[in-house]
């Protein structure tokens, strides 16, 4: 009985971690590694197993950097079934095709160039074809059901409160006599957020491997937060010029559309042409409209009695090119949420090139930016930026809004730790170096507490595990 890590090891992103039980070997998460061009290029390196010999994948959610080399596990040989929670699928349509269209335009611009230096052509990472393919692998399941993935290995998904569908993976592994039971946080949630329910809490685990996003911060409380949103807000006003916000198009652009609906004469949202400027977060938003029942009582009850009008004022949903590029001769009053998220691609880089060398511009961050992101430049102080080539200034004032997270701080992951029996002991993953090393220290002074900061490769005898 092993486990072994093969991403998000010393990083945020990647996430991958290969069990072996009875002969039969399954996969939790098979990410994307973000970050650098030099990050991104390892999704290109074989994997470190043989994809043929996965007999199954549990996937803790539908994010990019952990479900987003589904699609290449496929096409190299994978032949087997994908579980996860009933909205992680719904999630996963999306996600993957577009991530499948955004690796063919990659290929295909950098194939131009190539012809031109009379360079030989160069693959896609995959295809909307292998992303279409991984669909067809996919079991959803309901929370709190155990269910079988391959014998042996038994399976609970808990509320994560991280995004839609994000799970805690609880897996009830037998091997002869053996029995153990790993717990696999996936993201785990800041408890709190507009429209999510409260991270689950577990009682009994021989090893947990914990996510250490913010293993070395605290957050905002919620209420200082919103009300340094609402500050930016006014600011931006008074400058007379526009608003951009990255946001993940999973969950983040959602939560801020509810919570701006809650305080629109407050924050002056009258005031503001509002714009979602991602095809991609306009249809998750329909499919947290369809899972109700996953968000929290309140929220969902406040989103029924709105159904009837729309959810702000002066707000479009912009789906075309050309309104997207339309946005860009607007010189103020635009509030402007474009994906991706880290500045990594996507509509928002169009709206850097024409607004942040504008000292009246705020660009307003307010999710996770990884190490080599454009977003982390942004939010380091960089004087100025590259797109497509060209050197930009930045000018416009930049705001970082840190509690604004789905990922929990290190106060919320070491109280979800406590809730469990006899302080089992921990793999840390999902992490830079800095939150990792503060994470393991608060961790070891819990009474009793094993910890290891995982590292590629590793690999863990489960029949051995320390008390």
């Amino acid at each position: 009985m092993k486990l072994s890590h093969h991403g998000a090891c010393g990083e945020v992103t990647g996430s991958c971690h290969l069990l072996e039980v009875g002969g039969r070997k399954v996969l939790i998460d098979c990410g994307l590694f973000q970050g650098t061009p030099a990050d991104e290029e390892r999704n290109r390196d074989p994997f470190p197993f043989n994809p043929r010999e996965i007999d199954a994948v549990v996937l803790s959610h539908a994010h990019i950097d952990h479900s987003g080399r589904l699609p290449l596990l496929v096409r190299r040989g994978f032949r087997g079934t994908i579980h996860t929670q009933m909205a992680s699928i719904d999630l996963c349509e999306i996600m993957l095709k577009d991530a499948a269209y955004l690796q063919e335009k990659d290929a295909e611009w950098e194939n131009r160039k190539r012809e031109r230096r009379g360079l030989p052509p160069v693959e896609p990472l995959y295809t909307r074809q292998d992303a279409e393919a991984t669909m067809d692998r996919f079991v959803g399941h309901a929370y709190e059901k155990t269910f079988e993935v391959v014998p042996g290995v038994r399976v609970r998904l808990h509320e994560a409160g991280h995004i839609l569908g994000s799970a805690i993976v609880e897996l009830r592994l037998r091997e002869g006599s053996l029995q153990r039971t790993l717990v696999f946080t996936g993201d785990l949630g800041h408890k709190g957020t507009p429209l999510l329910r409260y991270p689950a809490l577990l009682e009994k685990a021989d090893l947990i491997l914990m996510e250490s996003t913010y293993g070395d911060r605290r957050h905002r409380s919620w209420q200082a937060t919103w009300q340094e949103f609402g500050q930016v807000l006014d600011e931006a006003r008074r400058s007379r010029g526009n608003i951009l916000m990255p946001a993940f198009a999973v969950d983040r652009t959602q939560e801020l559309l509810f919570e701006m609906s809650r305080h629109v004469d407050e924050w002056g949202l009258n005031h503001w042409h509002i714009f979602v400027d991602s095809p991609m977060a306009i249809k998750v938003t329909a499919v947290y409209l369809k899972y109700l029942d996953l968000l929290n009582p309140r929220a969902a009850d406040e989103l029924v009695r709105r159904a009837s009008g729309p959810l702000l004022p002066h707000i479009r949903f912009t789906m075309t090119s050309e309104e997207s590029m339309a946005i860009n001769r607007i010189r103020s009053g635009a509030l402007i949420i474009a994906g991706s998220g880290m500045c990594t691609g996507g509509r928002i880089l169009h709206h850097l090139k024409h607004n942040v060398w504008r000292a009246e511009t705020h660009v307003v961050i307010v999710g996770f930016q990884a190490e080599g992101t454009l977003g982390r430049a942004l939010v380091d102080g960089a004087d100025h930026i590259r797109l497509w080539g060209e050197k930009v200034v930045v000018k416009a004032k930049i705001h970082t809004i840190g509690g604004l997270s789905s990922h929990a701080d290190q106060a919320g992951l070491l109280e979800w730790y406590r809730h469990f029996r006899h302080r089992p002991p921990v793999v840390l993953v999902h992490g830079e170096p800095p939150a990792l090393l503060a994470l393991a220290d608060a961790l070891r002074r819990e009474p009793a507490a094993h910890v290891w900061i995982a590292r590629p490769g590793m690999r863990f005898d489960l029949s051995d595990l320390p008390r």
